[in-house]
């Protein structure tokens, strides 16, 4: 398959088997430039698995894919350069300030400190800047971690579950932050989350993965179309296409766990 000069993301059969098990089973989809894209499914389904392949952090074991025009199993590094990710759990020192997490992620990818400066103002935290990360809220945490995501001018930001556990005003905080930079500066977001209604109001398109299979992907309209209601809602088309029984899922972190020298 070739890859459009509009695709920022080309998926084409893209699988991942852990000791048999089958995670991400044969998946194909594009992401177009400056479009938020969901990624949505329930626990277990390959999400973050597909992820940690199209960021490199995981090795696919069939298929292929390119990220920003680069092969995720051959330019690794291409890909580590153009991209931002921001994973479900927090990953910032707390024993850092703010402001030595960012300079420590400028250094890494040779960005003039002067963008430190702009985007703890971005993100309202520049009166934090000279405080450690373990005095901070939740939110503000989250905040800061995609602002390092977003310290070296990312072309694609990858988002693991951005808002989860956080209040409603965060939350929207965040996107507002996110919906900005995506129509002023063309940021392509590729996002999963549990809040459906948040992917409603903010994705473009969105793919629905369950047991390691798409299994349903258009705009949020066109997804909601197939549901016989007046008001349809996307948690509808969610539990019909994935049913609605309660998924007992147990994460084996060893397998999402990043490889050293990640952000090298």
């Amino acid at each position: 398959m070739k890859q459009s000069p509009n695709d920022m993301i080309k998926v084409a059969s893209l699988a991942k088997r852990f000791n048999g098990f089958t995670a991400v089973d044969q998946i194909s989809f594009e992401v177009s430039a400056s479009e938020i894209f969901g990624f949505l499914g329930p626990n277990g389904a390959g999400k973050t698995t597909a992820i940690m392949m199209l960021t490199t952090l995981l090795k696919a074991s069939g298929g292929w894919a390119k990220v920003c025009g680069f092969d995720i199993s051959s330019e690794m590094r291409q890909i580590r350069k153009t991209i931002g990710v921001v994973f479900q759990d927090h990953t910032s020192d707390e024993w850092l300030t703010g402001m030595e997490y960012l300079q420590l992620h400028a250094g890494i990818y040779g960005v003039d400190e002067n963008r430190i400066e702009d985007i703890l103002k971005l993100f309202d935290l520049e009166r934090w800047g000279d405080h450690v990360i373990k005095e901070y809220s939740s939110g503000m945490r989250r905040r800061l971690e995609i602002a390092r995501g977003l310290i070296h001018h990312p072309r694609v930001l990858f988002l693991d579950e951005p808002t989860l556990g956080l209040d409603v005003q965060t939350r929207r905080k965040i996107w507002s932050y996110i919906k900005d930079l995506n129509e002023n500066e063309g940021l392509t977001v590729f996002l999963t989350t549990h809040y459906l209604e948040e992917a409603d109001e903010l994705c473009d398109r969105i793919a629905i993965i369950d047991h390691g299979k798409i299994v349903a992907i258009g705009t949020p309209e066109e997804l909601k179309s197939i549901v016989k209601s007046d008001h349809p809602t996307l948690d509808e088309v969610f539990l019909n296409y994935t049913g609605r029984e309660m998924r007992d899922h147990v994460s084996n972190s060893r397998n999402h766990r990043p490889p050293r020298g990640f952000w090298r």
